[in-house]
């Protein structure tokens, strides 16, 4: 036996070093003998199923199903315990890895994934070879199934496989191979670019390892140039494209006729050379692709399970040409194609989106050209598919949606409604993923192109006669940091009263949340980051468990769903709400009643053109106007605000009057939209006197209290917190003269605290907002437009930003009066998430607040802050204290109150927000 088991040792080295054919056969034959004679041997059973695999990596043995069976043999024989087990289950986990690369079934990879499992806790500490075999079976398991807690642990067991293997040490760039491959597996599901970027800087590392002459060096350039065609996919730099068609077309080259994989590299090259088409529209790189893919195709086996991807680019391509030529047979192949690329794949695996992604241009291609509505229907279901597709990352299915709004819009198809609420939909989920505040705005800016959505879809609503879907969607679409954000913060005493467990449950889980959130923002340590990512997503996923649980309860269905216009007219419960809407289609306004349905006021006299004029005369003229004496007349801003006037709220105010019988002086909210957001529409005047000459005309706030509102659920939820009564206690934050002029008003009931000069410290700031129901904060603010979340208020030592604000739950606060510039002022990128500091105090539970659209003069402003306050403690009885829902009409009175005194344009400042 030991002689033949030599033998066959010796014939088959002499295969791996010559490839001989008939040195493998007597490899073979001489550890088939040596098993014949001991059938229980496991080393004899090892040894030839070594022999037959290195035959069928080399394409010389073509059963690998005997290989397989001789390894399970060997593995049974060594059970758990043995010293040789952890060997056996490596050799098999190898066998069935390359039987995977060849018959890329998914049941292969099932079964590598669990022995690499067993595998693993049997290694020494500092052994990478099975950190890299499990990282690599869990990337492939993502490629069919799309879990993207597959993708997060191959990503760190790659790493810490690649840390483990010293530079220089073989091997290393198989591990950088695979660590940059997962990475970019998930940037394509889940969009961060500094996953592309790593990969790509990975992919790069290898090549450098594998210089010319290197086996694999073909694999590295082919993968590289993949790599920076996504990239070009997503930032279209043109020398990101050009490089990846020389890398490909050097691949290709080291795979010459005849190469058994020749195809692979034709296709990918292919690819490339239809996506710089897509940029640069040389048809000469459409036609060179559409041969490669024909070559490809032609010589890819007929069996191989990914000749779909062939077909389905294929089928891209001539797409392409047909919107170039309008010939009727390129259509027709592209879609005959692309339909036998879906019927190869099963429902639910992941590449089936991009077939439908396929489709859905080969329709709306034709359709553009033949106007057949059986195309543009079909091209909507694509839509639908293909954004609904459960096992595809959100990224994509969030702009496949985006796609589906501006083609139901240009076609006018009735899906389009559907369309914006799928795109919300996602989106929010999307969010919801990311741990941290600043992460989640990072994510929603990489959908930039869609802001307008929102103020789209409310149009869209309107123009179908659906004023209270359009309510729900504009208030979907709006605010979606503070709406995920405000999630954990849900009052649950309904709850409580009859389920009181699950109440609990929801409440602990929300704080569990909520501090994963706050932990992870704070590490620096990308891998690091990646594990608290991980761990954020799993309480996530049992948060969102018991959400599903308390929504299957009686009367709980809609709990945290996206409200109904039932739930929003809640937020008109004392005066209507005016949403105004700033939309490419049109400018309009909604009124939320009190009571009953929702009433549309068009503005016909102004677009969203007009609108962006405004706003940037108002940029000029109000620093303009700061320069001048108290005496000179601003004419700039009174043409500006009699425009207001005439074109945007007096439509509204005839409405209001004639329509809804509202009585001066009542209460009204305004919810603007848009560029709405950036008008100081509550200073709207008409600056005329009557045509009877009986007097001057009223302005709005002559006719009414104007308060805003970021939102209409923002608004909810102030109101909600207006039971949490505790004593009044007042804090001021501010410079000496108002901090003394305020502490004078103060009525002597609130226990009043001051922080000033050394003592005014970020800590000593949250600590008064935390432990006061009122604050009066007058010190120097500054909106960041860049990092709007790092916003803030100038403290002694260091800056009071908005995220410290928003991380802070303070459900007993009442009243902010933020006496600092630009307080109330949101993102000029992102107006419909108005992320700004009073909207922070108001997230964190202050009901109202004061804030400012601008700079405020400290010199003048006084003024306003001495008639609000005097307002405020007006007809205050004895041992009480001043009312938070006051706080509007005092403002509003104080404004009136100092026209001689302060200028037009620091009156118009202070805007009142809340309750």
């Amino acid at each position: 036996m030991a002689r033949d088991t030599d033998a066959g040792h010796a014939r088959y080295a002499e295969y791996r070093t010559s490839g001989t054919v008939s040195h493998l056969n007597d490899a073979v034959q001489n550890f088939q003998l040596v098993l014949d004679r001991c059938p229980d041997h496991a080393a004899a059973l090892t040894n030839l199923a070594w022999a037959r695999l290195e035959g069928y990596i080399q394409n010389d043995v073509q059963d690998i199903d005997t290989t397989t069976s001789l390894l399970r043999g060997a593995l049974a024989l060594r059970p758990q315990g043995h010293l040789d087990h952890a060997l056996s289950l490596y050799n098999l986990i190898f066998a069935l890895t390359w039987r995977y690369s060849m018959e890329p079934a998914p049941v292969y990879i099932h079964e590598s994934v669990e022995l690499c499992c067993k595998l693993l806790p049997l290694c020494p500490e500092g052994t990478y070879l099975p950190l890299y075999n499990l990282s690599w079976v869990l990337s492939v398991r993502f490629e069919q199934h799309g879990s993207i807690d597959d993708i997060d642990e191959s990503i760190q067991l790659g790493r810490e496989a690649v840390s483990l293997c010293p530079e220089g040490q073989s091997g290393r760039d198989t591990y950088l191979n695979n660590l940059a491959y997962s990475l970019q597996f998930r940037f394509y599901h889940q969009g961060q670019y500094d996953d592309l970027d790593e990969a790509i800087f990975w992919h790069e590392s290898v090549l450098c390892l594998r210089s010319v002459g290197h086996e694999a060096r073909d694999s590295s350039l082919d993968i590289l140039g993949s790599a920076l065609c996504a990239r070009f996919r997503a930032h279209s730099d043109i020398d990101d494209i050009n490089r990846a068609v020389s890398l490909l077309r050097e691949a290709l080259k080291l795979r010459p006729p005849g190469h058994p994989r020749r195809y692979t590299r034709l296709h990918n090259l292919a690819i490339t050379l239809h996506d710089r088409y897509g940029e640069l529209h040389v048809i000469e790189d459409l036609n060179e692709a559409i041969d490669l893919h024909r070559e490809s195709l032609r010589i890819t086996p007929l069996d191989h399970p990914e000749r779909h991807k062939n077909h389905r680019n294929l089928s891209s391509a001539l797409c392409s040409r047909f919107t170039q030529t309008e010939k009727n047979e390129d259509i027709e192949e592209a879609i005959q194609l692309c339909q036998k690329s879906l019927e190869a794949l099963p429902p639910l695996h992941p590449e089936r989106q991009g077939c439908y992604f396929t489709l859905r241009d080969a329709y709306m291609s034709r359709y553009r050209v033949q106007y057949k509505p059986a195309d543009l229907s079909l091209a909507v279901e694509h839509f639908r598919l293909a954004s609904r597709h459960p096992t595809c990352g959100f990224p994509s299915r969030i702009f496949e949606a985006y796609k589906w709004t501006f083609a139901a819009e240009e076609h006018g198809d009735a899906s389009a409604l559907e369309a914006y609420a799928t795109f919300f939909e996602l989106l929010d989920a999307h969010l919801a993923t990311r741990s941290s505040t600043t992460s989640r705005r990072e994510a929603a800016a990489a959908f930039h192109f869609a802001r307008s959505l929102p103020v789209d879809a409310a149009s869209c609503a309107i123009r179908h006669d659906n004023l209270r879907h359009a309510v729900e969607l504009v208030e979907q679409g709006r605010g979606q940091q503070w709406s995920l954000a405000s999630r954990l913060k849900t009052p649950v005493e309904d709850l409580e009263s009859g389920h009181p467990d699950l109440a609990h449950k929801f409440s602990e889980l929300s704080k569990r949340v909520s501090n994963a959130a706050q932990d992870s923002a704070t590490i620096a340590d990308r891998a690091a980051a990646e594990v608290a990512e991980t761990m954020y997503r799993k309480i996530t996923a049992e948060w969102e468990a018991v959400v599903a649980e308390i929504r299957n309860l009686q009367d709980f269905s809609r709990f945290l769903l996206p409200p109904s216009y039932e739930d929003l007219q809640a937020a008109a419960r004392h005066g209507p709400v005016v949403i105004l809407i700033a939309s490419q289609y049109s400018c309009s306004a909604i009124i939320v009643p009190t009571l009953g349905e929702p009433c549309h006021v068009p503005l016909p006299s102004i677009t969203l053109v007009d609108l962006e004029d405004l706003k940037d005369r108002f940029a000029r003229a109000i620093p303009q106007a700061s320069k001048m004496g108290l005496n000179r007349p601003r004419n700039d801003l009174i043409v500006l605000l009699r425009e207001v006037w005439d074109n945007i709220m007096l439509p509204i105010v005839n409405v209001l009057e004639n329509t809804f019988r509202l009585k001066r002086q009542s209460r009204i909210w305004l919810c603007p939209t848009a560029t709405f957001t950036s008008i100081p529409l509550h200073a709207a005047h008409p600056f005329r006197t009557k045509a009877d000459r009986s007097g001057k005309e009223l302005c709005l706030e002559d006719l009414y209290i104007c308060s805003y509102t970021p939102t209409l659920s923002a608004l909810i939820r102030s109101r909600q917190m207006m039971k949490n009564c505790v004593p009044p206690s007042f804090a001021l934050l501010a410079v000496d003269s108002e901090l003394e002029l305020v502490h004078k008003l103060v009525p002597a009931t609130a226990n009043r605290s001051t922080l000033s000069g050394d003592a005014a410290t970020r800590a000593g700031a949250l600590e008064a907002l935390e432990q006061n129901t009122w604050v009066h904060l007058a010190c120097h603010g500054k909106q960041d437009q860049d990092q709007p979340y790092n916003s803030h208020f100038v403290m002694k030592d260091e800056h009071l930003t908005l995220l410290d604000i928003m991380e802070k739950d303070i459900p007993h606060a009442e009243f902010a009066f933020l006496s600092a510039c630009h307080t109330a002022v949101g993102d000029k990128e992102t107006p419909d998430e108005v992320i700004h500091l009073a909207a922070g105090l108001q997230f964190s539970g202050f009901k109202s607040v004061i804030g400012t659209l601008w700079e405020v003069d400290d010199a003048v402003a006084k003024h306003v802050v001495q008639a609000f306050y005097e307002n405020m403690v007006k007809d205050v009885e004895d041992g009480g204290f001043m009312d938070c829902t006051k706080a509007a009409w005092a403002l509003n009175r104080a404004t009136h109150a100092v026209k001689s005194k302060v200028p037009l344009e620091q009156r118009m400042v202070f805007v009142h927000i809340g309750v």
